[in-house]
């Protein structure tokens, strides 16, 4: 019998499992002792054993490794000098999501953004820099889950994971984040609906079995997944800022009808908090941090923020090459952002 033709996707070459590249590229002694310290110091601040604040701070998309691990660098500088009170975690995105589809899609597909996509070249890449970032400067990094199939690239060196507000409401997302060891931020939908968001809790904290990388799985839970509130838009494309007072105590109200485990918000102070008005995040921390002071409850379930910064402020076009400037969305400069970071420290 004829089999039909169908358009099909091309299978261009079958890429590495995450364990070889792991053995072609292993961590350090060095950086295993690192990431266990700081893994635990994380996550110390999410169950409530730790009163600092964590900080997931970084360019919009990591885009080229040398800005990138020079940003890093003067991240560790600033972290010396608030350690007692923050946990700096380097934000360093290397898969973009696109609402369209269109544009760059980050170093896992395209290690230089100005070339066609590579994904070996992007896996190796990207695994470079997570390490030459834990191995130069003492930080292990966050990165965000937008495809759970490569988070195995990455798991013996992250210490934060987020899953976006267009994966939340995903089933293998979910289950993906039961089993990965560490903080996972679970953002709300773009539509706004905060029970999505804490369904998405809810099923990430449980155990399940599932079929992951053509593996049967098995998972005890992620009793530290939690919420991160980035804003939403409405029906006619506008922005909702979701970071204010009564936000947040809604938020607090859900969270104890539910009796999840580790209540814990991360206010993510850009994409629809700031309209992408990247100069915002800086009223909209020190706003946060007005309603901490004045509620213990938000004070105890608010653990930090996710910031947009990079060396020079705002956004450029792939092809303009200005050193340490995001070529997707705007971010704060580096002078406004070590002031910020200080201006964070002194008010907790």
């Amino acid at each position: 019998m004829q089999q039909t033709d169908f358009m099909e996707m091309n299978f261009k070459r079958k890429l590495p499992m995450p364990v070889e590249i792991k053995e072609q590229m292993p961590v350090s002694s060095k950086v295993m002792e690192i990431k266990i310290k700081r893994d635990k110091e994380i996550q110390n601040v999410f169950s409530g054993k730790s009163d600092k604040m964590i900080l997931v701070i970084g360019p919009c998309s990591a885009d080229r490794e040398e800005p990138v691990i020079d940003y890093i660098y003067r991240l560790a500088g600033v972290n010396e000098k608030v350690k007692d009170k923050l946990i700096i975690v380097p934000r360093v995105y290397t898969n973009k999501p696109r609402t369209t589809g269109k544009g760059y899609k980050g170093m896992a597909l395209q290690p230089d953004p100005e070339k066609k996509p590579d994904m070996l070249e992007g896996l190796m890449a990207i695994r470079r820099l997570h390490m030459r970032a834990a191995e130069e400067t003492g930080l292990t990094t966050a990165d965000e889950m937008l495809y759970p199939e490569n988070h195995r690239y990455l798991s013996d060196l992250l210490s934060y994971v987020a899953v976006g507000a267009r994966s939340t409401e995903n089933q293998q997302h979910r289950l993906t984040a039961s089993g990965i060891g560490i903080p996972c931020g679970m953002k709300n939908p773009t539509c706004g609906d905060l029970s999505v968001m804490l369904n998405s809790i809810e099923a990430a904290q449980c155990g399940h079995t599932f079929l992951y990388r053509g593996w049967e799985v098995e998972t005890e839970g992620n009793s530290f997944a939690h919420a991160v509130l980035r804003g939403a838009v409405n029906m006619y494309g506008q922005s909702i800022p979701n970071y204010h007072y009564e936000d947040l105590i809604t938020l607090h109200k859900m969270y104890c009808d539910r009796q999840l485990e580790n209540p814990a918000v991360i206010i993510d102070t850009n994409h629809s908090n700031s309209g992408k008005q990247y100069i915002e995040q800086i009223r909209i921390v020190k706003e946060v941090l007005h309603s901490c002071k004045y509620n213990s409850d938000i004070r105890k379930m608010v653990k930090g923020f996710m910031i947009e910064s990079y060396i020079e402020d705002g956004c450029q076009s792939i092809h303009d090459n200005v050193y340490g400037k995001s070529i997707t969305d705007p971010c704060l400069g580096w002078e406004k952002t070590e002031r910020l970071i200080y201006d964070i420290a002194d008010s907790i």
